[in-house]
């Protein structure tokens, strides 16, 4: 597991766009929630103009806890917490006046522990109230209240260590799994993963089902994609034939079609002008 918050920008579509309109932070959790927790995010605005933004999320579920001061109920003014299972698709929020969204991103894996009773395949593409997930319903507004950047993150430390998370060794595997497929490219295929885990490809399939949301090929494909919108962004000069072939792809016009079909637009559309 890396040290500290990570700090690509994988997933987040026209990040620098999105940089120069919020103020985004990762922070990192206390150490005894490190095992489950990938980080903290942390986004304030405060738009003239409405702005739309987009992420091809990770194979993660997230607490968000979230203000909208032009939100269109009193709850979204006021703020509301909510878990966000794992999103098949493209996620596209307008944010618009002022607000504030503290997040909680889990470990592809690691939710489970703090909602032992829920197969995490019942949340995938779902947004749920906390309170029906959690049994303890976490309170937005001490979270969301504190101007203060450092009491935001111990209001958050302290809301998920009151849920008592206690190690459960499929979770440790799950975890596992999914962190040798981000950070292994030869992991390709479901075969080659079960493979390294010790597990049939059957069990694997089972195993992402109760704890990560969604199927290890999803994941592998997910990942890819990840390296691919990470690339686009990097350059004008993507030799997009050797990224594919780098990624496990047939051939370049098989990446084209995925990550268009993931996004929304070619892979082209992203690059620097």
């Amino acid at each position: 597991m890396a040290a500290g918050p990570r700090r690509d920008t994988r997933g987040i579509v026209g990040a620098p766009d999105l940089f120069a309109r919020v103020r985004f932070r990762r922070r990192e959790p206390a150490a005894a929630l490190r095992p489950y927790l990938e980080h903290y995010w942390l986004i304030d605005w405060d738009l003239t103009e409405p702005y739309a933004a987009h992420v091809v999320p990770h194979p993660s579920v997230n607490l968000v806890l979230q203000r909208y001061g032009a939100g269109e109920t009193p709850e979204e003014r006021s703020g509301y917490a909510e878990v966000a299972g794992v999103a098949p698709g493209l996620f596209t929020r307008g944010l618009a006046g002022r607000g504030r969204v503290c997040g909680v991103q889990f470990r592809p894996g690691g939710f489970r522990p703090f909602a032992p009773g829920h197969a995490l395949c019942d949340l995938t593409g779902r947004r749920i109230a906390a309170a029906e997930v959690l049994r303890t319903p976490p309170p937005a507004e001490t979270v969301l209240g504190p101007d203060d950047e450092d009491a935001r993150v111990a209001a958050m430390d302290a809301l998920l260590l009151a849920l008592e998370p206690r190690p459960d060794p499929r979770a440790t595997l799950a975890m596992a799994a999914v962190d040798l497929v981000r950070t292994d490219r030869t992991v390709r295929r479901v075969d080659r993963l079960a493979q390294d885990t010790g597990l049939s490809a059957r069990s694997l399939q089972r195993l992402f089902a109760a704890y990560v949301g969604m199927g290890p090929k999803w994941v592998i494909l997910r990942y890819r994609i990840h390296e691919a919108l990470e690339r686009a962004g990097s350059g004008p000069a993507v030799d997009w034939a050797r990224l594919a072939a780098d990624l496990g792809y047939s051939d370049q016009a098989h990446l084209v079609r995925e990550f268009t079909a993931t996004v929304g637009v070619p892979p082209t559309a992203f690059a620097p002008r």
